[in-house]
């Protein structure tokens, strides 16, 4: 071959694709609380997060199901917007912030967990598209293959990952107005139909296995799940102020909109002579029309394309240097999200994944929020970036306390969930029980920091951190 000889496209392709990754150390953002605002607005208002509001009535009450969406997304957001923030003021994604409180290797087990969860977030979008876009065309030809159009929908995705995930972005917050548009319309045409007095006198069905308690805990793992990527969006905002007040009002009102209309919606059913069959997309459209489906398909390219692209930003970013590379690595996962679209039998199952988010993430959060405003006094120095050694490499690269007190707190989680039921449900407790736990070794053990340390931005610490100890 001549030394003049051009790379060959796949690696000029893989070039740029690293080069115009955002997944590789601190991020310094640029974005008002407007635009961060439109960006979170966008993002939960998806058909996963209207389907889940399905899911409560009749099990309870239409306005005990508002309340406890409400309550649960204020609950949840808090969350959401405490882990976010430290992406704004370190410039890290969500799983580079875990390497702080689990150590330099520890945060690969949570990293690990992230991409199981966008993974099954990945499939279960794919199926209600491809379920969606099945319902449309076989009632227009007769012909019906919800397996291939989940296929054909993810196949869109991946490469929209791979190729036009900035497009996505820059786009995605435009497509929230039209989606904001079709809601109205459908808002308007359920009390057009029926007086909210109606759906407010909805008998409840206890059989249904809702209550008000459990639609608490599934709204909280709504945010919970979201909260993954928290830190990934936040890192884009300007200020603390632009990342706070955005991710707040955006994440709380598009969650509110989407859960509620989810609610009316399957209460429309009821209240027009249906049977009312939770987390079925075919059941809402074929009452709503093709304005509801456009919402759906819309929804999940946008979303989902985040989705597949933080999958692949959570595995490249594991390690500060650029040993895994972005296109690869987005080719094996995008043909594993692909394989599982054909999963169908998952939606039948959407109320345990949730359950499985709760308990795997809600005590990483906890250790994680712990740790950075209270141990660590809002400050993580240049060591995070480290590939061994330093402040953060604690027993060879993992902190056991964090990692006992995740386990500890994913195991109270399932206890509550499924056998010793509490009445504040599993999700507070959980939270509440990791929290202390982790707290109280940091405070036991010395652990706490004494003063408060000058907080800095990691783009502004980056260059020396990457001359030592960077793998």
């Amino acid at each position: 071959m001549s030394a003049t000889a051009q790379p060959s496209a796949w690696t000029r392709l893989s070039r740029r694709l690293d080069k115009d990754a955002e997944g590789y150390g601190p991020l310094r953002g640029t974005l008002g609380v407007g635009r961060i605002g439109m960006i979170w607005l966008a993002a939960n208002l998806v058909v996963t997060t209207l389907l889940t509001g399905t899911l409560f009535v009749p099990g309870v009450s239409w306005p005990m199901a508002l309340g406890m969406i409400v309550l649960g997304t204020l609950i949840g957001g808090a969350v959401l917007v405490l882990v976010g923030n430290m992406g704004t003021r370190t410039g890290l994604p969500t799983m580079s912030l875990t390497k702080g409180s689990f150590g330099l290797r520890g945060s690969f087990l949570p990293v690990a967990a992230n991409v199981v969860i966008l993974m099954g977030w990945s499939w279960v979008q794919a199926m209600l598209a491809g379920v969606t876009v099945n319902f449309l065309v076989e009632r227009a030809t007769g012909f019906s293959s919800p397996v291939l159009f989940s296929v054909l929908c993810q196949l869109l995705v991946v490469a929209l990952a791979i190729f036009g995930h900035k497009g996505i972005a820059r786009v995605e917050p435009w497509l929230a107005l039209v989606i904001l548009a079709i809601m109205a319309y459908v808002f308007t045409v359920a009390f057009r139909e029926f007086p909210v007095a109606d759906f407010a006198a909805i008998p409840r069905d206890a059989a249904a296995g809702m209550s008000a308690i459990s639609v608490l805990d599934v709204v909280i793992a709504t945010a919970i799940s979201w909260t993954v990527l928290s830190a990934e969006f936040n890192r884009l905002a300007k200020s603390q102020t632009a990342g706070v007040a955005g991710s707040a009002v955006g994440y709380v009102v598009s969650t509110v909109l989407a859960m509620a209309l989810g609610a009316t919606a399957i209460g429309y059913v009821v209240l027009d002579g249906g049977e009312a069959v939770g987390f079925d997309p075919a059941l809402i459209v074929g009452i709503f029309g093709a304005p509801l489906a456009v919402v759906i398909f819309l929804s999940v390219m946008a979303t989902n394309t985040m989705v597949v692209y933080g999958m692949v930003s959570s595995v490249v970013n594991m390690v500060p240097s650029r040993r895994i590379r972005f296109l690869p690595t987005a080719l094996v996962l995008g043909a594993v999200s692909i394989l599982g679209s054909t999963w169908l039998g998952l939606l039948d199952s959407f109320t345990s994944f949730l359950t499985v988010i709760g308990a795997l993430f809600i005590p990483v959060f906890a250790v994680m929020i712990a740790d950075y405003y209270v141990v660590q006094k809002r400050s993580y120095s240049a060591d995070i970036l480290r590939g061994d050694g330093g402040r953060y490499w604690f027993r060879s690269g993992v902190n056991a306390a964090a990692l006992a007190a995740w386990l500890v707190g994913a195991g109270a989680s399932v206890l509550l969930t499924y056998v010793l039921p509490s009445p504040l449900g599993a999700t507070i407790p959980t939270f509440a029980v990791t929290f202390v736990l982790y707290l109280g070794w940091c405070a036991v053990t010395g652990r706490v920091v004494k003063g408060r340390p000058q907080s800095l931005h990691l783009s502004e610490t980056a260059p020396a951190a990457a001359a030592g100890g960077a793998v």
